[in-house]
Parts: structure tokens; C-alpha cells; sequence
């Protein structure tokens, strides 16, 4: 039980430096000969270090999306919503994509945990971009144009979620 709690406490200090950006710290746990970083009782591969460095934009983009969805759901309860002179159908179209919206903004925390952070964050990123943005395009504007987008950013969300298996 001991080892388990000192190794823990190794890596959440270990983190903590990664997070922090102090990675002459983090070097000086790792071993190049044998390519792991070196936790008592415990090894990690290197390559979970590159993984959380190339994925963390990822996160600051998730803290961007998230404000935006915020933003955007205060307009649609505020502003979008009590309009009379929108139709139900719209009303339910802004809200599936400020659902979406929300939940691939948390998807995005993620995605340092991936083998292929670029490629999951990217997919994410597009197909989020593409998918939220054309329904809130069409839903505002009522422009049925913007909806011949949607299945598109639908499929790339898709292939972002399937990356992650790689």
C-alpha cells in the first residue's frame, strides 16, 4: 500500500512539472538509454511525454470552446429562445448544437491522453467547427445552405472519436 501511494505521489509531482513547463525537471527523471521515466516501483514509456506536450494546445483550445459554448448558450436561453418569430425546429437545431458544442469542448481535455494527439485534436477541432458552427449558422439564419455542411463536420467528429483507438 506504501509503494502505491509513494509511486502515486511520484508521478502527480512528476505532472505537476510537465504542467508547469519545467521540463529540465522532467528530463532528469528520464532515461535515455532505456527510453522510460523513472518512478520508484514504476515505469513510464517516453512517449507519453511528447504525447502530453504535443496535446496540450489541445487543452487551451478546449478552454476557448468551452468559453464559446458558455457564450453561446447564455445568447440562445437570453436572446435565441424567447424570440416569438422563431420556429421550434430551428430553436431545437441551436440547441443540439450547443449540446455538441459543450460535450466536444470536454472531449478535447482528453486528448493529450491520446497516442496521436494532433490527429484526434484536429478531427475534434474541424469537425466540432464545422458541425456546431453550420447548425448555428442555420438555426440564426435560417439559411438551409449552411446544413448541407453539417453531416461533414458529423463524419470528421466521428473519425476524431474513432482516432483515439489508434
Amino acid at each position: 500500500m506504501e509503494t502505491i501511494q509513494s509511486t502515486t505521489q511520484s508521478a502527480y509531482k512528476w505532472v505537476q512539472k510537465l504542467w508547469r513547463g519545467n521540463k529540465e525537471e522532467v528530463s532528469s527523471s528520464y532515461s535515455k538509454s532505456t527510453g522510460n521515466v523513472k518512478f520508484p516501483g514504476q515505469k513510464f514509456a517516453a512517449e507519453h511525454i511528447s504525447t502530453l506536450t504535443a496535446g496540450s494546445n489541445f487543452v487551451r483550445f478546449a478552454g476557448i470552446c468551452g468559453a464559446t459554448a458558455v457564450v453561446m448558450g447564455a445568447y440562445g436561453a437570453h436572446v435565441y429562445y424567447p424570440r416569438k418569430d422563431v420556429p421550434d425546429e430551428l430553436k431545437q437545431v441551436f440547441e443540439t448544437a450547443n449540446r455538441y458544442h459543450f460535450l466536444h469542448s470536454l472531449a478535447l481535455l482528453a486528448v493529450p491522453l491520446t497516442r496521436k494527439p494532433v490527429l484526434v485534436g484536429t478531427l475534434l477541432l474541424l469537425g466540432m467547427g464545422i458541425f456546431c458552427g453550420s447548425c448555428y449558422i442555420y438555426a440564426i439564419t435560417g439559411n438551409k445552405h449552411a446544413g448541407k455542411f453539417t453531416p461533414y463536420g458529423g463524419n470528421l467528429l466521428i473519425l476524431g472519436w474513432l482516432a483515439m483507438l489508434l
